[in-house]
């Protein structure tokens, strides 16, 4: 989501999240480049509040000098679809506020509100946008550290379109692809075709449960995670039967080695690990070569890529 302005600054973007014990970096230069370089993907220990932390990398990272974007939280926003209203584009946003007005369970007048078109299905139906909604005092405090520590945020963004950004590099033309992959807030299932995102789902499974999980119990949130598959791959052959889906990339999920092999088996569909090294560079940074590293690294990296996809945000 563009919530604030631009200006020229080093090349590509930097993505800071902000954890309870780290702050994770990711620097990625992306545009008009086959392949994107990832310059810096880190984690730095907290020392002291956000304000603090985030002042002592400003000097030791030269924040100031890069374009900074941030990605919200899981559960602290929401992703609705609707009818994208018949207005000019420049006055889209203010009418799809009113278009969610009774699907949030807060007045609209709190919200920050943005959106962006699903593209068409080519069916004789009306096109359909997601809506991005968040509360305003959950925006003003993903930027108040920020702005107390002088780092000039520009764009605040969310997992689903930085998972959007990297699942591009693995598509084909003309078709769709799944990516799955599972961090510290859950699993998350993208569909996207041509660089843009057509539907998305939230699994109810943490990197740590599948790592933590006895033999037994792991199977079993396979089994859930199949399902919630299957219901998902039904779901967007109904909607986009015009754009077959290839393949499954499944992110590395460390302790749970074996899901790609019950995934295949449970899936009428081919399943691949994703393996950054195969459509990005780091010469830099080898601590990316694990599996552990690129799982909960994957959507920081996603963020920094905006300029790969278009604007990679809303």
């Amino acid at each position: 989501m563009n919530l604030f302005g631009t200006g020229r600054r080093r090349p590509g973007w930097l993505c800071i999240n902000l954890h309870p014990t780290r702050v994770d970096v990711s620097h990625v230069l992306a545009r008009g480049r086959a392949r994107p370089e990832v310059l810096l993907c880190d984690s730095y220990r907290k020392e002291g509040d956000d304000r603090a932390t985030l002042t002592r990398l400003r000097r030791e990272l030269q924040l100031h000098r890069y374009r900074c974007t941030t990605l919200l939280r899981a559960g602290s926003y929401q992703v609705l679809q609707v009818e994208a209203p018949n207005v000019p584009a420049a006055e889209a946003r203010d009418a799809v506020r009113w278009r969610i007005k009774d699907m949030v369970d807060y007045p609209v007048e709190a919200a920050m509100v943005d959106a962006f078109l699903i593209p068409a299905d080519g069916a004789a139906r009306a096109p359909q946008m997601f809506a991005v909604a968040a509360k305003n005092e959950t925006i003003a405090a993903a930027v108040a550290a920020f702005n107390d520590a002088d780092v000039p945020l520009e764009v605040i963004d969310i997992p689903e379109l930085a998972q959007r950004n990297v699942a591009r590099l693995y598509e084909a033309e003309g078709r769709a692809l799944a990516l799955l992959a599972f961090d510290d807030t859950g699993g998350l299932l993208t569909f996207t075709s041509g660089g843009e995102l057509y539907q998305h789902r939230r699994i109810d499974a943490t990197i740590g449960s599948l790592e933590n999980a006895s033999s037994e119990q792991r199977h079993a949130l396979y089994d859930r995670v199949v399902l919630e598959l299957q219901r998902s791959l039904d779901n967007f052959d109904r909607q986009f039967s015009q754009i077959p889906v290839a393949k499954l990339v499944l992110a590395p999920v460390p302790g749970a080695e074996d899901m790609k092999d019950h995934l295949a088996t449970n899936l009428d569909l081919p399943v691949l690990w994703m393996e950054l090294s195969e459509v990005m560079d780091f010469p830099h940074i080898p601590e990316l070569r694990e599996p552990a590293r690129q799982a909960r690294c994957l959507r920081m990296i996603g963020a920094a890529m905006r300029d790969e996809a278009g604007q990679g945000g809303a």
